[in-house]
């Protein structure tokens, strides 16, 4: 998935930028200065993860009309005529995200390209792995004698099954997948109780043994060079972080679409936590 750097990004970072300014005269020194920072540098960023977000949503896409684009081909390609006159007969139809690739193809066909090298074009455009597949199946198995409208079919059958097996997925996982952001809201809720109330209680009972003459080891106060709060805001994003990756794993099947739960569980946590506590460390 390759995202180009465009003029909407700079309307970002400008808009972002400002926001800084603004944070810094008028919540420099308040509770709200983190998180409004926080929030800020989320808009600097926010236009090309909207397109990370669209460029899936656009896969999905093409994926669902590569489909009913097999369906048209092998209906034509029953009434008997061979492939590069099924692509030009079907190339005016509407295929959402993947009539331009089809009219791509249609095209290269008119001007005398070999339907194979046509096809490894078609699917290298896309970008689309299932369409590659697909792709790759089907000149292999015309190249070895097959029969193409057996073999669109397989094809057909085959995306259809994959298109089943990741919607029963998504479904049967979407318990899992608010188990999971309601278990790293409790882990966020437990780090803070940590923080904010086991930690100091300790550190006070620590200094008050330690001042009777007796000591327990209890070394946990803010002068020491270890810093519990780094570590703490460290686990929680790291938790937040593999937990999106795996929420988008178990529901859509590919690591790539847990970026965006990835994103929005840390952004929360660091909301949370600056906002409850007033600072990050």
């Amino acid at each position: 998935m390759k995202i180009k750097f465009k003029t909407k990004y700079l309307i970002g970072i400008f808009v972002g930028l400002f926001l800084i300014v603004f944070d810094l005269f008028i919540f420099l020194g308040t509770r709200w200065f983190l998180p409004a920072l926080i929030i800020s540098f989320l808009i600097m960023t926010m236009q090309f993860w909207l397109d990370i977000f669209k460029e899936n949503k656009r896969q999905k896409d093409i994926e669902e009309n590569f489909l009913e684009f097999v369906r048209s081909l092998v209906e034509t390609v029953r009434s008997g005529i061979s492939i590069p006159s099924a692509i030009l007969n079907v190339s005016d139809k509407d295929f959402g995200e993947l009539t331009p690739y089809v009219e791509k193809l249609a095209n290269q066909i008119r001007l005398g390209i070999p339907i194979h090298e046509a096809l490894l074009i078609f699917s290298k455009d896309t970008g689309n792995n299932v369409i590659k597949r697909s792709i790759s199946v089907v000149i292999e198995a015309e190249e070895s004698g097959g029969d193409i409208e057996d073999v669109l079919e397989s094809v057909t059958q085959s995306v259809v099954q994959v298109k089943r097996v990741k919607e029963e997925r998504k479904t049967s996982t979407f318990s899992q997948i608010v188990q999971g952001y309601i278990i790293f809201f409790v882990f966020i809720a437990i780090m803070l109780v940590l923080q904010l109330k086991l930690f100091p209680t300790l550190l006070e009972f620590g200094s008050s043994v330690g001042s009777s003459g007796v000591g327990f080891g209890i070394s946990l106060g803010a002068g020491d060079d270890f810093n519990f709060d780094i570590v703490f805001v460290a686990m929680i994003l790291i938790q937040g972080f593999f937990v999106g990756l795996m929420i988008g794993k178990f529901s859509e099947g590919e690591i790539k679409y847990g970026i965006k739960h990835s994103l929005a569980l840390m952004v929360i946590a660091l909301l949370v936590v600056t906002t409850v506590k007033g600072s990050l460390f």
